[in-house]
Parts: structure tokens; C-alpha cells; sequence
């Protein structure tokens, strides 16, 4: 029997039960589609940083590179590590080592759901550049708690970075609907994003068969709440395409429905997948976090291993799920009840 070796890493908060929540669907999905699914726990998280004194062991990058996977949880405890320190010392280096240069969030309602918009159907795939950019950590401070302190932060945008990304977005709209909307704000920062403008008209020429539009980032944004059925495959830099996908989260119905993919597409390095709602920390000892975005991560897992049937039938089950009216209203239903739910659909 096929298997695959997943590196779990449930992190903080509600990461731990969404994870364990997502890892009983997956595991299922697997013995239905005749594969199987074999997960290794890491406690690496902002507790692990309190003991240790690192978000991570040294050597966690080469310990994950032999996994098929990677689904994370969820990280992030602010109260007692700052942001900047657990995103830094876990996430983004995950990304960076194995070149996961590729976002990938999509963004519609499922059956049941009532987003906040007029609109009742709209299918918009987010890619944001994951590696460089705005969040590539250059730049420094000096003269630090004077009244002559300086804080630079550098944002890097080489052209293999911008071009393969847009590629990506090419190929993703090639294979959907044939719309890419490609996101910058070339009108105030005429170098970087004047650029990534030009390598977005210099690739358009490869792609005939797919309608191109420049946006600028604060147009886009109106777009998603206005008329989001207009559009399709949305690219965007690290910083924009962050804050264009929490906009789509927010009109999907919100975060327990926001499922992402950090993905390496030449596959020389695993991938990894994680639903972006964060730890919340305020409800994370109420067993009431909703598993919906983990379990589409999970889904989106098995896409990208090849097994198509197991991640359609997970999904059909989700579809299953909200249609009756679980999981759709926020902490009205457990993530026990959500999670047993899913696994009645799939069987």
C-alpha cells in the first residue's frame, strides 16, 4: 500500500485541536482511496521556545525535509513571544529553506455558509509570493531608543522570484477560468512594483489564452468586496497578497474557513499546508474552534500528493457538512461536533 509521511506541527492554541481534528479526516479519506497516511508529531511551538529558547531545534529544517508534507497547526502566543519572534523563528524559515515560493489560498462560500456580501457565488484562487519581497527580513535599526533612531526594512524583488511566481499564476488561471489579475501599486512605488508590471506584460505574451489586468492594490481590494464574481486567479506580492487574502477570508465567512498551501512546485522540497486563523488564544481552552480551514488545508495536502479522489471525497464531505448547518455559525457547534460531523459525510 502507498503511503506518505506527513511532519505534523500543531503549534499553539487551537492549532493543537484542529490539527488532531484534521488528521482524523485525512487519515480516513487515505484507507478509503486505498493509501495510507503516517504522521510524526513535533511539539515546536511558542512553549517549545520557552523551553529551549528556540521556536525550533537547529537541525528542524533537515529533520522535515525527508516528510512527503508538512501540515502546521497553527503559531503564535503573544503574551509571552512576540510575533516577530515565532513567525521568524518557525514559519518563515520553513518557507525560505524549501522554497515555497507559491500561496495558494482560495476563497468561495461553502454550501450554508452566509458571508458578509450581497454576492452569493464568486471563486477567486489567491497566490501570493511567499519567499521575498516586503516580507524578505532586510534592512535594521540604529540608534535604538534615541530621539535620532532609524528603522529601514528593505523589500527584495528579483526577477527569477517575481517571474516564476507570475508563472505560477499563469498556469493556475490557464487551467480555471482564464482571468489573472495581477496586483501592484505602481503608481507610488515606481521601482519594484513597476517592475513586477513589466515582467506581468513580458509574460502575458506566453499566455494568449489567458486575459491579463493590472490592479492597482487598493482597486483589487474594493473589487473583492464589489464584485468579487469578476474575479478569477488573483497574484500578488508577499505583503499585498497578505492582506488581499484575509479580505478573502472575511467575505468566504471568516477565518475557520481559510485554507492555504505553501507550496514548492518543482517538488524538491516538501510542501506545507496550514489553515491561517492564528492561535486565538482567547478561545483556545473552549474546544470550540472551528476545524473547517485545517481540513481543507488537509485537502489541499492530498491534491497536491496526487491523490485527487481522497481530496475530492474530503471535500464533498466539508460541502456535506455546512449544507446541514454545521460548522457554519461560529461556536455554536464544538470542534468534536464539526470534526464527527465531516467523517459522517465521508463515510
Amino acid at each position: 500500500m502507498k503511503s506518505y509521511s506527513i511532519a505534523l506541527i500543531p503549534g499553539d492554541g487551537i492549532g493543537r485541536d484542529v490539527t488532531a481534528a484534521a488528521w482524523t479526516v485525512l487519515d480516513m479519506a487515505a484507507r478509503h482511496s486505498g493509501f495510507a497516511v503516517t504522521g510524526t508529531e513535533f511539539p515546536w511551538s511558542c512553549r517549545f521556545f520557552k523551553e529551549t529558547g528556540r521556536m525550533m531545534p537547529e537541525d528542524g529544517i533537515e529533520t522535515l525535509r525527508g516528510f512527503h508534507a508538512i501540515l502546521l497547526g497553527a503559531v503564535g502566543w503573544p503574551a509571552e513571544v512576540p510575533d516577530s519572534v515565532s513567525l521568524h523563528g518557525l514559519l518563515l524559515p520553513i518557507r525560505k529553506a524549501f522554497v515555497q515560493y507559491a500561496n495558494i489560498r482560495p476563497h468561495r462560500l461553502l454550501p450554508g455558509v452566509t458571508g458578509p456580501l450581497r454576492a452569493e457565488s464568486f471563486d477567486i484562487l489567491c497566490i501570493r509570493e511567499n519567499t521575498e519581497g516586503e516580507y524578505s527580513g532586510a534592512g535594521g535599526r540604529v540608534h535604538q531608543g534615541t530621539l535620532d533612531e532609524v528603522a529601514v526594512e528593505t523589500s527584495i524583488f528579483t526577477r527569477a522570484g517575481v517571474e516564476r511566481i507570475l508563472r505560477f499564476g499563469f498556469e493556475q488561471a490557464r487551467a480555471r477560468r482564464g482571468r489573472l489579475a495581477s496586483v501592484t501599486k505602481s503608481n507610488a512605488q515606481k521601482h519594484s512594483m513597476v517592475f513586477w508590471d513589466e515582467i506581468t506584460h513580458k509574460l502575458a505574451a506566453d499566455y494568449p489564452d489567458v486575459a491579463a489586468t493590472s490592479y492597482h492594490v487598493d482597486a483589487l481590494a474594493a473589487r473583492m468586496i464589489m464584485a468579487p464574481e469578476s474575479l478569477d486567479v488573483v497574484v500578488a506580492s508577499n505583503l499585498f497578497g497578505d492582506i488581499l487574502t484575509d479580505i478573502g477570508a472575511a467575505i468566504q465567512g471568516g477565518l475557520g474557513y481559510a485554507a492555504s498551501a505553501n507550496i514548492n512546485p518543482d517538488r524538491s522540497a516538501p510542501s506545507m499546508f496550514e489553515p491561517v486563523h492564528g492561535s486565538a488564544p482567547d478561545i483556545a481552552h473552549l474546544g470550540i474552534a472551528n476545524p473547517i480551514a485545517a481540513i481543507w488545508s488537509g485537502a489541499m495536502m492530498l491534491d497536491h500528493l496526487g491523490e485527487r479522489d481522497a481530496a475530492g471525497r474530503v471535500m464533498k464531505a466539508l460541502e456535506a457538512t455546512t449544507a446541514r448547518g454545521v460548522g457554519t455559525v461560529a461556536g455554536k457547534d464544538s470542534t468534536d461536533a464539526v470534526t464527527a460531523a465531516v467523517v459522517a459525510a465521508l463515510n
